[in-house]
């Protein structure tokens, strides 16, 4: 049966589900980089200056980054066997759990080494589960979505993610508002982690009722693998080296655009805070709005323009927008946004065209494995990169390698074919050729 055949209230309800708990998500995901300089020291030896803390916390964060790609190959192989409704349950499971798990954990006074042993166990979870996430709701809501809006249905993935960062971004500014920052060290910092077990409860609620896809029943089910990410290695490695090629250049364009510039301009060029946070916000607004109508426009002309325009884009234009940053918020508001607006491009459509690369019985292993890898390379380790250029003279060359890296999934969008039209339930690897 065709995805068509589904009623439209249940893709509806379908897209809702997985976008909201695909933006609770990364709500928690988030809340713990953003609330790390403020729990520190409650789960590490304070030290002479409190920098050993909040080293320590700052590397449990990049553990999490180290276990997405085990996220992306078990979760991902999890989905393929069990179920596109199972497997975006098991991840909210996995994030809410790790939530809850840093939200009661003892303090380092309280228990010693059991309380930095408890953090990491749940920023683990919270990796796992971020790696199966984005393959998982990738191939839901292009199997959920009739043929022509698959595009649109796409762009929810990004739309969600970025409210979802804004959401705890926000959350942090008003607790630092009514609470001061010595009321979020003793202890309001739990706050944003049983907010995000609460709303995780609700995200279990919405991905339990969710129904599971046409392509799915009628096809991946029977066509079960044992081993989807090894049959991917094994059957599709073109189509799986496709995925590292359109995610290299995206991953450091998003995590320097719409994560890391704010906090590159406060250093780097003295901008306020507070102008930086709102300068920040306004443009993710600007990129949030942009994204279903870019998703609708690839159903009319097709995802190869978009990602062409993204890759290309940046190629010519991310020199110049550095270029642009000064001790102005507007200049920050003004780069940030022309940069989301090009990523905006490649995010409204790059997950159903990776999920068009692959047939029904491997589809989420297809992109788990490969997209988390690269996210976990090239994305995670922006912010040190550029630290690391500055730290010897050579921050200007930052930008350049952000070309570069674009410049290669440009030559992979350049050479792949278009995909808009492929039917899924009978897609092959091939088709992405």
């Amino acid at each position: 049966m065709s995805s068509e055949a589904a009623p439209p209230q249940n893709r509806r309800r379908g897209l809702v589900a997985a976008s909201i708990g695909n933006g609770l998500e990364w709500f928690d995901w988030n809340a713990y980089a953003i609330f790390a300089v403020y729990f520190s020291t409650q789960f590490f030896p304070k030290g002479s200056d409190g920098v050993t803390a909040t080293l320590s916390t700052l590397a449990v964060f990049a553990v999490g980054f180290f276990f997405r790609p085990l996220g992306g190959m078990l979760l991902a192989a999890f989905t393929d066997r069990h179920g596109r409704r199972a497997g975006l349950t098991l991840s909210v499971l996995l994030m809410a759990g790790g939530s809850l798990v840093i939200a009661v954990s003892p303090t380092y006074e309280q228990v010693g080494v059991l309380a930095p042993a408890l953090l990491l166990l749940g920023r683990i979870a919270q990796g796992l589960s971020t790696g199966g996430e984005f393959a998982a709701a990738s191939s839901y809501l292009a199997e959920l979505a009739p043929p022509g809006k698959r595009g649109f249905y796409s762009s929810f993935i990004y739309v969600s993610n970025v409210l979802g960062t804004l959401a705890a971004t926000l959350l942090a500014t008003v607790l630092v508002a009514v609470m001061g920052k010595q009321g979020l060290i003793d202890g309001g910092w739990r706050i944003p982690f049983f907010i995000g077990a609460l709303l995780g409860l609700y995200g279990l609620y919405l991905r339990r009722t969710l129904e599971e896809t046409e392509a799915y029943l009628s096809g991946g089910r029977e066509r079960k693998v044992t081993r989807p990410t090894l049959e991917v290695l094994r059957r599709y490695p073109l189509a799986a080296l496709k995925v590292v090629g359109f995610t290299a250049g995206a991953t450091i364009a998003y995590y320097t655009f719409a994560v890391y510039l704010p906090t590159y301009v406060k250093s780097a060029h003295k901008v306020d805070e507070s102008a930086a946070l709102w300068a920040s916000t306004a443009a993710q607004l600007i990129m949030i709005a942009a994204l279903p109508l870019f998703g609708a426009l690839s159903d009319r002309i097709g995802r190869r323009p978009l990602l062409i325009g993204f890759a290309a884009g940046y190629v010519l234009l991310v020199v110049p927008l550095f270029s642009l940053l000064n001790s102005s918020a507007w200049s920050l508001f003004l780069s940030m946004t022309l940069g989301l607006l090009l990523f905006a491009l490649y995010g409204a459509v790059a997950p159903t065209a990776m999920a068009e690369l692959f047939p029904t019985e491997v589809r989420t292993a297809g992109i788990g494995l490969p997209y988390a890898l690269t996210v976990a390379l090239f994305g995670g380790t922006a912010p040190l990169v550029v630290e690391q250029l500055g730290a010897v003279g050579l921050a200007h060359l930052y930008p350049w390698y952000i070309a570069v890296l674009c410049l290669v999934s440009l030559v992979v969008f350049v050479r792949s074919r278009e995909t808009k039209d492929v039917v899924l339930e009978s897609a092959a690897a091939g088709s992405g050729s």
